[in-house]
């Protein structure tokens, strides 16, 4: 028989927002943005991912660090147990009081069946921001960046295999949430301020204002 899941958190204590755009569009810069001026606890996908791809005793840490060199998407399984671990860490330390906690979950879903795994298991989507960038400026920004990074995949091979991946399969995942009417597109071509003032155009147009 069937059993219907239901999410580990409620709608009415927390609000997730997607963050999506190719490697290099800018999500770091404007993730502390929205941290800074709206109350949003930044959980990025990837972060969790290599930080347990080191931690001591570890049960996934070989198997994500294989994925992450070959430019593959690890098991939604244990990217999805890890950001909801982290969000069950963060209403623990911090509870939030009279108000709902704000979760931005960069680089997250990959994929259309993460959406769905995630929604049923964790919680609901309020919105997708998607940082809508082309390659090319991406890739700039990339290999610049590269060259203090020190990241294994800021070089031109693997940007060029990330960027693959992502028309592939996180493409589909912003189709999807656009005919649901939940993506916030932005521009992501001009300066950090020009992003950040369309993007706090778009999400405060959705209801999500600044905290005081």
């Amino acid at each position: 028989m069937a059993t219907t899941e239901t999410p580990r958190f409620s709608t009415n204590d927390v609000t997730v927002v997607f963050f999506l755009g190719g490697p290099g569009s800018g999500k770091g810069t404007q993730s502390a943005n929205l941290v800074r001026d709206y109350g949003f606890v930044h959980l990025s996908a990837g972060d969790l991912l290599r930080a347990e791809q080191v931690r001591e005793g570890s049960q996934y840490g070989a198997m994500i660090k294989e994925y992450i060199t070959e430019g593959k998407i690890v098991p939604m399984e244990v990217t999805v147990a890890l950001l909801s671990n982290a969000m069950a860490d963060e209403l623990a330390k911090n509870p939030p009081s009279g108000t709902k906690a704000r979760f931005l979950i960069d680089g997250f879903p990959r994929k259309l069946d993460q959406a769905v795994f995630f929604e049923k298991t964790v919680c609901p989507s309020e919105l997708v921001l998607f940082l809508d960038c082309p390659e090319e400026v991406m890739e700039k920004r990339l290999l610049k960046r590269g060259e203090t990074s020190g990241r294994d995949d800021d070089n031109e091979e693997s940007i060029r295999k990330r960027f693959r991946t992502f028309v592939e399969t996180s493409m589909p995942v912003v189709d999807d949430f656009e005919k649901k009417g939940k993506v916030v597109k932005v521009q992501a071509t001009g300066s950090v301020e020009d992003v950040f003032a369309q993007v706090k155009a778009g999400i405060e147009a959705r209801g999500l204002h600044p905290v005081a």
